[in-house]
């Protein structure tokens, strides 16, 4: 009976992994819209030209919409995949907007490692009554894109000034708890990268990363009053974050 239950509850938080990553897409354009419509006000331009911007909200909507559903998920999940790839290098070479290179790594690492998430989607990872064997070329892609993500979070610990101080002034023990996590960062993005003890090394990240979202990316006022990021762009930031929760979910349970 303690097997079945265990058993039973990875196959709950893999689905409730699955359900914020297929969701993602929504958050992701409405808070997308919300932006634009933020700079409106003062006449800033969106990341992408208007014409094409609809054409990819729409794209992301109708995969969000049938891998929510679990309509060919794997399908649609790389759509989703190919999708971001290109809205984030339309938003990457347009320049329309100028971001300072800091958050430039917040914005687009993130952005990688949703792409990743839907590559793990996409291989059949997290399927509760799995049919057909997972594609694991596509799964150990996405965790490259995870492991990428997390060089940058610990690039971003030792030469960020920006995110240096949102840590330091929400983690005890200074500038050493700050090293820790900065070598912690490391050996997770070395195990994702390796493919080595990915399991163990998403559960730490699966643990890690509601903090991260609720006392670093949830301090609003330190981002948007100080650091004058946009109040939409941090929230959809803070979305991402939840979207790659949604991935080591799946990676934790079912990787």
């Amino acid at each position: 009976m303690a097997a079945i239950s265990r058993k039973e509850v990875l196959r709950l938080l893999s689905r409730f992994g699955a359900i914020i990553l297929t969701r993602f897409g929504f958050w992701n354009c409405f808070s997308m819209l919300m932006l634009f419509a933020e700079r409106a006000d003062i006449k800033r331009k969106p990341d992408i030209q208007v014409p094409y911007l609809y054409v990819d909200m729409g794209a992301a909507v109708l995969c969000a919409s049938f891998m929510s559903f679990g309509v060919k998920r794997r399908w649609f999940a790389l759509g989703a995949a190919l999708q971001l790839a290109v809205s984030t290098y339309a938003s990457y070479i347009g320049g329309q907007v100028h971001y300072g290179d800091w958050l430039k790594v917040r914005m687009y690492s993130r952005a990688i490692a949703i792409i990743g998430g839907f590559l793990v989607l996409a291989s059949g990872a997290g399927e509760v009554y799995r049919q057909k064997p997972r594609t694991r070329s596509l799964q150990s892609t996405g965790q490259v894109f995870l492991g990428i993500y997390l060089i940058c979070v610990a690039y971003s610990l030792q030469h960020s000034k920006e995110d240096r101080m949102a840590y330091l002034n929400h983690i005890p023990g200074g500038e050493i708890t700050l090293q820790l996590l900065f070598v912690l960062y490391g050996v997770l993005a070395l195990s994702f990268l390796s493919g080595y003890y990915v399991r163990l090394a998403a559960q730490i990240l699966a643990t890690l990363l509601p903090l991260v979202v609720l006392f670093i990316d949830g301090n609003i006022g330190y981002w948007h009053h100080t650091r004058r990021v946009e109040f939409w762009n941090q929230m959809k930031l803070i979305g991402q974050n939840a979207g790659i929760f949604g991935a080591a979910l799946i990676l934790a349970t079912d990787g």
